[in-house]
């Protein structure tokens, strides 16, 4: 008896340490468990403002909110991918409707926000727009056409705001909005508009959060109605955003949640009961700036009242891709993407190899959804500068030739392939090296957007220092200071140096110890 109870306590003892470590291994990961009873839900990014509410929904509903973030496009792969949640919660559930429609088991609008375009006030005067209903994007498109209106806009394959838009503009300039087909695309019209657009990102908080940072060399930025009512309110910009709503139609953002696993029907049911409730909708509004969905609650007078109208939104896959992938590769200023690689011996082995997918990646072998908006467009250049404890030559691509497309690709690939890891670590000479490249190319053709990607799995031990990098950098003429660096946390790299180069240039830090190198790499596309 003595010898089984022996055994039982030492059973217990070792399930009591197997627990506990599980507890320091979910601590040292990162890892939150979720709550037993947690209703999860795939959401945009944007609504990370609702958190502050979730104590109050548990609290009148029963239910705890567990959110994962992504991109619209990005979510639409997971799903694809086979990865469950109860519900889903984007800006507008339009691509997954045509892609996935047999996943949705209902779906409720939440909140809603049309996708406008705000103006300084002083261009709205001078151009006689600011208390105007009649402005149109034909009107938009002519100022941006005479090199009278730079604008901030999102980009429409990483971000819901800049896909309204460009579904948006490319209805209104077609001349056939309600019922647009592959062959009314404008692209001539559509050159003209978005040669503007003078900054893009893959988010809208990111894009606002540098409009405001370069405002004085933009003149108007695209995105929710919530963001732009945002920064009027929070005096953070010199001049006011006059909100234009142009005549012909814009696309409104409409929140809806989407309901995905048929067996959380009654929380669903519950949450969106309460999510519509007068209570909930007004507190939203006054919050978050975005407009209720029920009539019950009275509009604030935050809210300008323009007469709203809404573009339909194209009916097949088909023409929805043909507008994205003709934005890419014929509307948009043509990219000019350099990309600094560490090869120092500290990137042999895996790392090296995770590399070089990540680059096939870029060039086509990634036919998911994603994938296929984040490889090299057509017409982009793409400059590939090489280090270790030296700066190897930079080598060049031209994606414009466009008869040689798939050969140049090609060509990008074998390079890739053919990286090998050897030496030190030198990372803020190459991103000198980098800059003195970018500043060649704008002398040479200022009609691309120019920006630096820097992936580095090292901490730097040859070359100059992240503070010799930031006096080079501010002796750059201005059309160089604009070229942003998107460095990459790799490997054992120093998060605050990389942090520290990534404030000095605007550009944003991605992390690849969180999220694979090749999901990384098609996320920093939005950027580019």
């Amino acid at each position: 008896m003595k010898k089984l109870l022996s055994v039982l306590f030492i059973l217990f003892f070792a399930f009591l340490v197997s627990c506990s470590d599980d507890k320091d291994k979910n601590k040292q990961s990162g890892v939150k468990t979720p709550p037993q009873n947690a209703f999860t839900i795939l959401a945009g990014s944007e609504l990370k403002d609702l958190e502050p509410f979730f104590p109050a929904i548990k609290q009148k509903t029963g239910i705890s909110l567990q959110l994962k973030y992504s991109g619209t496009l990005d979510g639409i792969d997971m799903l694809a991918a086979g990865q469950k949640f109860d519900a889903a919660w984007f800006s507008h559930a339009k691509y997954l409707m045509l892609t996935q429609k047999e996943l949705v088991k209902a779906s409720e609008k939440i909140m809603l926000s049309p996708v406008i375009i705000g103006v300084k006030e002083s261009k709205a005067k001078e151009f006689g727009w600011k208390d105007n209903p009649n402005v149109t994007w034909e009107d938009i498109a002519i100022k941006i056409n005479e090199n009278k209106l730079k604008f901030a806009m999102t980009n429409p394959t990483s971000s819901n705001t800049g896909f309204s838009a460009v579904i948006g503009v490319v209805s209104a300039l077609s001349g056939n909005p309600d019922s647009l087909k592959e062959s009314d695309i404008n692209t001539e019209k559509l050159q003209k508009f978005f040669k503007g657009m003078k900054l893009t990102s893959g988010s809208s908080g990111w894009l606002s959060d540098v409009f405001v940072r370069e405002q004085d060399r933009l003149d108007a930025i695209i995105n929710y109605e919530s963001v732009l009512i945002g920064l009027n309110k929070e005096n953070q910009l010199r001049e006011k955003l006059v909100l234009i709503y142009p005549k012909e139609g814009i696309i409104t953002a409409d929140y809806p949640l989407i309901l995905l696993n048929d067996n959380k029907r009654e929380d669903y049911k519950k949450l969106v009961d309460y999510l519509k409730s007068s209570e909930f909708q007004k507190t939203m509004m006054d919050s978050t700036y975005r407009r209720p969905v029920i009539p019950e609650v009275a509009l604030s007078n935050i809210f300008p009242k323009n007469l709203i109208v809404e573009l339909p939104f194209p009916g097949t896959l088909d023409v929805v891709n043909s507008i994205l992938f003709s934005y890419l590769d014929e509307q948009r200023l043509p990219a000019s993407s350099t990309f600094i690689l560490d090869v120092s011996g500290s990137m042999q082995g895996q790392r090296i190899e995770d590399l070089k997918k990540a680059f096939l990646v870029l060039c086509g072998d990634d036919q998911s959804l994603t994938g296929r908006f984040a490889r090299f467009q057509k017409r982009e250049q793409i400059d590939i500068i090489t280090f270790n404890d030296r700066i190897n030559p930079v080598v060049h691509f031209d994606l414009a030739d466009l008869s040689k497309y798939n050969e140049i690709l090609g060509n990008i690939k074998n390079f890739a392939l053919s990286l090998n890891a050897v030496g030190g670590t030198a990372i803020f000479s190459a991103t000198i090296n980098a800059y003195q490249n970018a500043l060649k190319n704008i002398n040479m053709d200022q009609n691309r957007y120019y920006s630096i990607v820097l992936m580095t799995d090292g901490k730097n031990t040859a070359g100059v220092d992240i503070n010799e990098f930031e006096r080079y950098y501010n002796t750059l003429p201005e059309q160089a200071k604009v070229v942003k660096v998107f460095p990459i946390i790799f490997g054992d790299a120093d998060k605050t140096e990389l942090e520290r180069i990534a404030q000095v240039t605007g550009g944003k830090v991605f992390d690849a110890k969180k999220d694979n190198l090749s999901f990384v790499f098609k996320q920093i596309r939005g950027y580019q």
